[in-house]
C-alpha cells in the first residue's frame, strides 16, 4: 500500500504561509495532571496572542475526543495513539502556518518525545503545568478525582495510572505559587523571539 502512495508537490510552501501570516508557525504543549491548570493557562495565552494578531488554534480533551479520537478509552495503548493523532493533527496545522496550543495530560514520557520528533523538536515548545496531585483533587473541576477514588474512573491519572513529570520542560508553572497572569506573562516572553520569521 505505501508504494502507491505518492505526496504532491504543492506550490505553496510552510514558508509562503508563515510569510503571509507575518509570524512563525509551532506547536505549545501544556502537559500536566487533571486540573493541573493547563486549559486556563492555554486559553489566556491563546488571546494574548490574538490581541497581537497571531493566528491560533488550541486543541485540547474535548475537541479532540469528542471527535477525531472518540473511538479512543483511556487504556495506555489509547492514550499512546491519542497522544500521536493529535501530533500528526497539529503537525498539519503547523504547516498551515498556524501556532498551535495542545493542552493533554499526556502521562509518559515516551509519548511527548514523539510528539517532538512528529513536529520536530525546533516546532515544540514544552510547558509542563506542575501542580500537586493534591491541589488538582481540591480543585476537582470536572469531579473525575472523585468518580476515580469510587472506583467509577480506571486509568485516571496521578490516581490509578501513572503520570511521568518533564525532566527538562522549556518552561515549568508551579500553580500553587504563580499566578495565571504571571505564568502567561512568562511564557509570552518565551515564545515572543520564536514567533518571529528568520528574516526579520
Amino acid at each position: 500500500m505505501k508504494e502507491n502512495i505518492i505526496p504532491h508537490t504543492y506550490q505553496i510552501s510552510i514558508e509562503d504561509r508563515r510569510k503571509a501570516n507575518n509570524h512563525n508557525s509551532f506547536l505549545i504543549w501544556f502537559t500536566g495532571l487533571s486540573g493541573s491548570g493547563k486549559s486556563t493557562i492555554a486559553n489566556v495565552v491563546e488571546l494574548e496572542l490574538y490581541k497581537k494578531g497571531i493566528k491560533t488554534y488550541i486543541l485540547d480533551g474535548d475537541n479532540i475526543r469528542k471527535g477525531i479520537n472518540k473511538d479512543l478509552s483511556f487504556s495506555p495503548e489509547d492514550r499512546t495513539e491519542n497522544i500521536r493523532r493529535i501530533a500528526e493533527t497539529a503537525n498539519l496545522m503547523i504547516d498551515a502556518g498556524l501556532v498551535v496550543l495542545a493542552a493533554f495530560v499526556s502521562p509518559y514520557k515516551k509519548d511527548r518525545e514523539n510528539i517532538k520528533n512528529i513536529v520536530k523538536d525546533v516546532n515544540f515548545v514544552e510547558i509542563y503545568v506542575n501542580t500537586s496531585v493534591e491541589e488538582c483533587e481540591k480543585r476537582d473541576v470536572k469531579g473525575l478525582y472523585k468518580k476515580a477514588r469510587t472506583g467509577e474512573i480506571k486509568n485516571m491519572t496521578g490516581i490509578s495510572a501513572p503520570y511521568e513529570a518533564p525532566e527538562y520542560p522549556d518552561i515549568e508553572i508551579k500553580t500553587e505559587n504563580v499566578s495565571i497572569e504571571n505564568a502567561v506573562n512568562e511564557i509570552i516572553e518565551y515564545i515572543t523571539p520564536k514567533l518571529k520569521l528568520k528574516n526579520e
